[in-house]
This record gives C-alpha cells, sequence and structure tokens, in this order.
C-alpha cells in the first residue's frame, strides 16, 4: 500500500482494476459513470492495456464474453439502463463459467431515469435480470476506498469461481471524492501467473503434437438432460460460494440493541451517522450492512436478533428491494419496517433518526 490520494470513486476503481491486473475494457459511455471510461481511454494504453469504446452496450459485453474466453482479466462498466442492454450478454457469461468483473454505478430509472443516485438496481444484480438459472457474484461497496479495493477482490473471485462478478455501485459513490490507498500494482511475472491459472480451459493457439488441444466457450446445450447437468453443476459452484464467500459488518451490533437497522452501500452510510447520534442520546441501535449482496448474510441478520430486539428497520434507495431477503433472515421473529426514497432524492440523517425514534 502507498501514500493516500485523493479521487473520485469511478476513477479510483479504474485505476484500482488496472493494478489488479485488467487489460482489457469495453464499454460505452453513460452518466454518471464517465469518469470511469474517460479514465480507462487514457491510462489503459500506459499500462499495456486495450481500451475499445464500443458501438453500444450489446457490443461491449459480447466483447468481454470474447476476452474472458481467452482467459485474460476484463471489464465492463456503465449504469442502470446500460447494465440492462448487457443482461443477455451477463446471462451467456455466467452460462458460460466465464470469469469477468462489471461496473455498475446505479442511477434513477425506470427507464432513462436521471442521473442521480439510486439502488434501484438491486433486484435486477441479485435476482438475475438476464435469463436462466444463474447467480452473479456481487459486492456493495459504501466508501471509495472500498469502491477501489473491491476491484481486485471481484478480479480474484472471478477467476477462483469462473463467474461474472458484479460491482453494485451508484452515482453518489461514483461522483465523491475520498483519500485511497491502492494495493501495489500488479507486477509482469503477477500478470504471467495471471494468464496462465485459466489454460486448461481457455482458447488460445493451437500447438503441435502433443500439446495439441482444442476447448470449447459454450453456453448451449442441445440435449435437455445435458443442459440440466450443466446447470445443476453451476448450482453446485453456487453452493460453494454461499459457504465461503459472505461478507458483511456489524456496526454497533451488541446484546441489547432494541432496534437493528440493514442497509446497504451509500445508503448505509447515512444511517451509521443516525445510529451515532442516537447512541450518544443512550439509544440501543446496531447496524448489519451486507458487503456481498449475493451471496446475502441471511445468518448474520439472524444471529443480530437477540432477544432485546423489538423491530428490523431496512433503508434503500429504492421501494424496497433488498428488504425481501431481510424478511427471509427475519423469517417473521419481529416486525420489519423499511424507509426508501427513489428518483435520486437522498434520505439525510435527521429522516433515518426520525424513523428509528418513531420505532423505539
Amino acid at each position: 500500500m502507498g501514500e493516500k490520494v485523493l479521487m473520485k470513486g469511478n476513477e479510483a476503481v479504474a485505476e484500482a482494476a488496472i493494478r489488479a491486473g485488467c487489460r482489457l475494457y469495453f464499454a460505452y459511455p453513460i452518466t454518471p459513470q464517465s469518469e470511469l471510461i474517460e479514465y480507462m481511454a487514457k491510462m489503459m494504453p500506459k499500462n499495456n492495456g486495450t481500451f475499445l469504446q464500443a458501438e453500444s452496450e450489446v457490443a461491449a459485453i459480447n466483447m468481454v464474453y470474447g476476452a474472458a474466453g481467452c482467459g485474460r482479466r476484463v471489464m465492463t462498466s456503465s449504469s442502470s439502463p446500460g447494465i440492462s442492454l448487457k443482461m443477455e450478454g451477463i446471462s451467456y457469461l455466467a452460462g458460460a463459467n466465464l470469469p469477468s468483473v462489471i461496473v455498475n454505478v446505479q442511477r434513477g430509472g425506470p427507464g432513462l431515469g436521471d442521473i442521480q443516485p439510486a439502488q434501484g438496481d438491486y433486484f435486477q444484480a441479485t435476482k438475475g435480470g438476464g435469463h436462466g438459472d444463474y447467480r452473479l457474484i456481487v459486492l456493495a461497496p459504501s466508501s471509495v476506498q472500498e469502491f477501489a479495493d473491491s476491484a481486485s477482490d471481484a478480479f480474484d473471485l472471478a477467476d477462483k469461481y469462473r463467474i461474472p462478478v458484479m460491482i453494485l455501485s451508484d452515482g453518489l459513490l461514483g461522483q465523491m471524492m475520498e483519500p485511497v490507498e491502492f494495493k501495489p500494482a500488479k507486477t509482469e511475472e503477477e500478470l504471467k501467473k495471471l494468464d496462465e491459472q485459466h489454460l486448461d480451459w481457455a482458447m488460445h493457439q493451437n500447438q503441435p503434437e502433443p500439446n495439441h488441444h482444442h476447448h470449447e466457450i459454450n453456453s448451449l446445450e442441445i440435449d435437455p438432460k445435458e443442459l440440466e447437468k450443466h446447470v445443476l453443476r453451476l448450482e453446485e459452484k453456487y453452493k460453494l460460494i454461499e459457504k465461503n464467500e459472505i461478507r458483511y459488518e456489524e456496526y454497533s451490533v451488541e446484546e441489547d440493541n432494541e432496534i437493528l437497522c440493514v442497509a446497504f452501500g451509500t445508503a448505509s452510510r447515512i444511517v451509521k451517522s443516525a445510529i451515532d447520534q442516537l447512541r450518544e442520546e443512550g439509544k440501543k441501535i446496531g447496524l448489519i450492512r451486507p458487503i456481498t449482496v449475493w451471496p446475502y448474510p441471511y445468518e448474520a441478520i439472524e444471529k443480530a436478533l437477540t432477544e432485546n430486539v423489538k423491530k428490523v428497520i431496512v433503508f434503500e434507495l429504492n421501494l424496497g428491494q433488498m428488504v425481501e431477503d431481510v424478511r427471509l433472515a427475519v423469517n417473521g421473529k419481529v416486525p420489519v419496517e423499511f424507509m426508501g426514497k427513489v428518483g435520486g432524492v437522498v434520505f439525510t440523517p435527521e429522516e433515518v433518526k426520525t424513523k428509528i425514534e418513531e420505532n423505539l
């Protein structure tokens, strides 16, 4: 780690991706993530990488498919409507077991909406979005530092499980500036090892016997029985991820808490501010912040439901999406309340504090 640098979230995640070994990046401009694509356009050629502004989001995600099929660290990014256009390709990536990283800097919706921050893409990211039975690992950072760190984490997880990984950010996190301390850049030797780790399945040039090989990258299975076997193999991988990769933060989670809050991403920062004020007043409030929103930390929420907790309150910048997962975790043990803001409107610490006080 080096000294801290003041950077926008969009630029920080781009720099971190390059340092993590990303040498192929394909995307199409859309606010509020345009700084990310601009940074990649400037810096990828300086790092022996390839930047290409595709003619569309659909083209970009299919370029990602091709690069991932060659076993290279590849990334794309967009904002909500652009991610929707990429969904078919994301399903293909998942179906073909291809490691890749997708950044979504969410904006208000549905439709074109606006360019203000929102969290309305939670269902899309965690419940599918594309077609078929598949999953993505979905990381939900809440600070510029964590946004940057999530880039290297995303590539490592993608390679480990041969799966697309989404970083679920938003316009607030993408545009804000905070100090960032970057991990050291991969060395040439480390980059070579990254490329070699997928040689047993990735597409690469055929060689003379006895090293001749043929690797097929495909998600098409005409025989229903073969497709069933394939989807069940994917499910086994997802079960392994659920066992090993759940991440969350406990904030002021104590045995004597009366209220348990749940929030992710930038919304959780506002909730923390309200909790700090309430605890100074002697109120017993805690927070579970999912860092992976898939796999989801159901057990962490269940464990935090001590006998003193009389209510769970979920805060999101949408009409209520993650709250469904919270209700599954709570399983009827206590009431679950919800507070949301939409359209790019962000609640204040005072509004959050008032909502909690109403339920004490």
